[in-house]
């Protein structure tokens, strides 16, 4: 039998989709069977009508759905023509699909270091490995703030480089009042379930300014063809499907929302953290939003039993968290074969150091304030007897 509403009530959940989902469940109910009566399940108008709407929201001229993140990351690369042997330059510290996308192609992907405050890419690292087969910069606008984008998009102009930004987890952020992923060429989008705005199922997004680059990037989603059967090159098969879109449909007019309850949590755990040893809180740079897709501190090494044993006890605490990213990608099996890579030490710290807490649109004040009593009496016990305390 299922746990009662209030057993589910009582829970922390580290991402909470099912009362989200609960909040607005007759709107979902709605959008879904106008689809479903309408018989239209690729494309058609609802998924135009979302394109529409989202490319609004952004403040960019095109959108177009397709079927993930990873998908759109790739069709960006080849929408602006990059070829086996080609380079790339991705941060160490991301999700796997930045640079799995262009690897797939044959396209080198050279990883640079991050900003120790922000966890996104340091320009000064971009600089120094930019070649003569380099071709694009890939910032990723990670956790939710967005990365420093003056300088990438100086250094790109000064060397003729295209500028795809991965925005899977920061919809909504600001860049000095502009939406991130509509700086450069193109930018990408997540609606994975977890994502600031989620789909329930996969689904993703290519965004940009340029109608061509828009319209090459429709043919290469739909196996190389602008109109059926007339196939120009060779593509994939990308779509976002219509169900999905019904569903984002609804949940873009909420995301503000959904936005300023995230940002409302983030504000509650700085409170009760502020002055706890031993860690160091998320921080907010200067001329941006964050929309914290994830809250994630830093456990100082010195501290007994480190960010592993604080995880441990917040498990047997019944609090759940998550390390994004346990091995930075330049240390990964899978792409040793395109190394090898210099050291690169803020990626690899942030690797050991970093641990996300819940964050989510349903959280509560009495929830993080358990999760923040239970850091506290870690770190103040582990810092005073130097050992980590039992759960």
């Amino acid at each position: 039998m299922p746990r009662s509403t209030q057993g589910l009530m009582d829970d922390i959940q580290l991402v909470d989709l099912v009362g989200q989902y609960r909040a607005i469940q007759k709107e979902i109910l709605s959008a879904l069977e106008a689809v479903l009566d309408s018989g239209q399940f690729i494309r058609g108008p609802v998924v135009e009508a979302f394109e529409q709407e989202l490319a609004a929201f952004l403040g960019c001229r095109f959108a177009l759905g397709v079927g993930n993140g990873t998908d759109a990351l790739q069709l960006a690369y080849m929408a602006l023509g990059l070829q086996a042997g080609d380079e790339v330059i991705v941060p160490a510290f991301t999700f796997v699909a930045t640079a799995e996308a262009a690897a797939l192609l044959g396209i080198r992907p050279v990883f640079a270091d991050i900003d120790p405050y922000t966890f996104t890419l340091d320009p000064a690292s971009v600089e120094a490995r930019i070649t003569p087969k380099t071709r694009a910069l890939v910032p990723v606008h990670l956790f939710g703030q967005a990365a420093d984008l003056a300088p990438l998009l100086e250094l790109a102009q000064r060397h003729h480089l295209r500028v795809i930004e991965d925005n899977a987890q920061a919809i909504g952020a600001c860049y000095q009042n502009q939406k991130t992923g509509t700086f450069g060429d193109m930018g990408c989008l997540s609606f994975f379930p977890s994502k600031n705005l989620g789909a329930y199922g996969d689904g993703g997004a290519v965004v940009t300014h340029d109608p061509e680059l828009h319209h090459r990037v429709f043919m290469l989603a739909n196996h190389g063809a602008r109109r059926k059967y007339y196939h120009e090159c060779i593509g994939i098969n990308s779509r976002l499907d219509a169900l999905q879109a019904a569903i984002l449909r609804v949940k873009l007019r909420h995301l503000e929302a959904y936005t300023r309850a995230r940002q409302a949590a983030a504000d509650r755990y700085d409170a009760l953290l502020a002055d706890c040893p031993g860690l160091t809180l998320p921080y907010r740079a200067p001329e941006r939003t964050h929309v914290f897709h994830q809250y994630t501190i830093r456990i100082h090494p010195e501290v007994p039993g480190g960010r592993d044993g604080l995880q441990r006890y917040l498990q047997a605490q019944g609090i759940p968290t998550a390390v994004y990213y346990p091995v930075p990608l330049h240390q990964l099996p899978a792409f040793s074969s395109w190394g090898p890579y210099d050291s690169l030490p803020q990626a690899e710290k942030a690797a050991r150091e970093v641990l996300s807490l819940p964050m989510h649109t349903e959280l509560t004040a009495a929830q993080q304030m358990r999760i923040a009593e239970a850091i506290r009496t870690y770190l103040e016990t582990a810092l005073r007897t130097g050992q980590p305390p039992v759960a």
